[in-house]
């Protein structure tokens, strides 16, 4: 490896009144290109980027031990100001980044503070937005962006700094593909450069076959950064291709789609198609309906002529390109927003809200009290404990809402929506932040909520989520909401919204564990590449 950017020996680090380390002596080297941080919720991948540009511990407090060496600084004692020109972090939570209310001034805030040239400013920020493909929100209020949007944002704020180190938290958890595609491509440009890039990520699918190092954080201890390809089967959250070929034994496991395709040839015998999700009774209650409904923060229609009816006990996801209109629609169905036209019409009972921010929704001192006034306030004979239980939360039960790691509070903040099985549940990309463990609780919940006659809508960029958990799939794009139909369709080879497996199989299975079981039952047909284009006929959602 080239000469490290970063150097960190023996750091151990406490949070202010918390008794175990969230890092243990944690000793490493990142070097130029890109390092792929791995880790469960709360396991330390946020304390670790934050320590690089000094926010651990001159910000957050503490207690430290060990030395470090960033950029040639000691983030320990260097003032974050002096490191914030040679290293750049963008958050996790986007929404406590922003300075400016527009983006072209969001973005040229760092360049003014260092005292840049205007001309070389204007030229900066032109190249940057270009680059991160945001030109044409150059003039929007940052309030009335998407919160993938705001994400390119605060990385173009970050990159047009052109630091030495770029430290990225979660930085896809709320982008569409075209938006993930262009943080992955900056990233790679940057890496490409000679500059450090340290980019810590829940959803692996797109990275972990183009990272350079794998650096995995669990209870705060780190193993690496090696080549991906050495600490892939170490994964406490594997990509869905990693996770198939562990449980086939493939040798080597696949870190891509494209390597696990090479493999299918091994399979001892062939896939067939799954059946599709069973579907919603159309005899069974209407929970939620739309009729022409026109939805927008202002007065001009985002969506325009939307047609939905969601039964109870039916789960849709919401599908579309970042500000596509999933947040606005949402809000609009929640009765946060008033329709600009059309009707809508709700069963009786509660509908309960997940915005995209989990920390609007908590208040009180801890975790078991939000539940607990959650379950008072609907009058429901649910147990606190089974609910802090189901959502891996008994630990953190007492603990501060707002000191939680991101992932942890986006759990609680579902706990507190989910309590008391409402009638309708609509959820705004419920997996931020979230490993796998928690996903696969959500997915639990859901089935669970579905089970007792509960409507529940999922606006998400997470497709495995989507291919586990729902009945049908609707894209919003270009204005309209159009019917995918199941995610076995909509999941699948050719579509824009295929999980890893689905791109495997033409048809079908769309997850890990329906190839496994079809495998097991075995099937007569073999599996194929992509035909190249979309599953299913499209219509338009009645």
């Amino acid at each position: 490896m080239a000469d490290p950017i970063a150097r960190l020996d023996g750091i151990s680090y406490w949070y202010p009144g918390v008794v175990a380390p969230s890092l243990r002596d944690v000793t490493l080297q990142i070097g130029p290109g890109l390092t792929l941080v791995a880790g469960s919720s709360g396991g330390g991948k946020s304390t670790l980027l934050r320590l690089f540009d000094g926010l651990v511990p001159q910000f957050h407090g503490g207690r430290i031990s060990g030395s470090a060496d960033v950029a040639g600084m000691d983030p320990l004692r260097t003032s974050i100001p002096r490191l914030a020109t040679r290293v750049g972090l963008v958050f996790q939570d986007v929404e406590t980044q922003s300075v400016y209310g527009t983006v072209e001034h969001e973005v040229a805030f760092g360049l003014e503070n260092l005292g840049v040239p205007r001309s070389h400013m204007h030229d900066l920020v032109d190249e940057t937005l270009g680059e991160m493909g945001l030109d044409g929100l150059r003039r929007r209020r940052l309030a009335t962006l998407s919160g993938g949007e705001r994400q390119l944002v605060q990385l173009a704020a970050v990159l047009v700094l052109r630091p030495e180190l770029v430290a990225l938290d979660e930085p896809t958890s709320q982008l569409d593909p075209d938006g993930a595609a262009a943080v992955m491509a900056a990233c790679q440009k940057l890496a490409a450069a000679g500059q450090a890039v340290v980019v810590a990520e829940h959803r692996l699918e797109s990275l972990l076959g183009r990272a350079d190092r794998l650096l995995i954080v669990e209870r705060g201890e780190a193993t690496g950064p090696e080549k991906p390809r050495d600490l892939a089967a170490r994964l406490a959250n594997p990509p869905s291709v990693v996770e198939l070929g562990a449980a086939l034994a493939w040798d080597p496991l696949p870190l891509s789609g494209d390597e696990a395709r090479a493999h299918l040839g091994e399979l001892p015998h062939s896939l067939n198609a799954r059946p599709a999700s069973a579907p919603v009774r159309r005899d069974a209650e209407t929970a939620l309906e739309a009729r022409g409904l026109a939805v927008g923060p202002g007065r001009q229609a985002i969506l325009d002529g939307v047609d939905l009816a969601v039964g109870a006990g039916e789960v849709i996801a919401l599908v579309g390109p970042n500000g596509s209109g999933k947040t606005t629609l949402l809000r609009t169905l929640a009765g946060l927003l008033a329709p600009l036209a059309g009707t809508m019409r709700r069963s009786l009972g509660r509908t309960a809200y997940l915005p995209q921010n989990p920390g609007a929704l908590l208040h009180l001192p801890t975790v078991r009290a939000e539940v607990d006034l959650t379950l008072r306030r609907t009058d429901s004979a649910d147990e606190v404990e089974s609910i802090l239980s189901s959502f891996g939360l008994l630990g953190l039960a007492e603990r501060y809402p707002r000191d939680l790691s991101a992932g942890e509070r986006q759990r609680a903040a579902i706990a507190v929506t989910l309590a008391g099985s409402p009638a309708l549940a609509l959820l705004d990309e419920p997996t931020r932040g979230m490993d796998l463990a928690a996903r696969r609780a959500l997915g639990a919940a859901v089935r669970s909520l579905s089970a007792r006659g509960s409507a529940v809508v999922i606006a998400t960029h997470d497709v495995d989520l989507v291919a586990e958990v729902a009945h049908r799939v609707v894209v919003l794009r270009d204005g309209r909401a159009i019917d995918l139909g199941p995610p076995e369709r909509a999941c699948a080879a050719g579509s824009a919204f295929a999980t890893q497996i689905g791109a495997l199989f033409p048809g079908g299975p769309v997850t890990v564990a329906a190839a496994l079981a079809e495998l097991a039952a075995g099937a007569p047909r073999s599996p194929g590449r992509s035909p190249g284009r979309s599953p299913g006929a499209a219509e338009v959602v009645r």
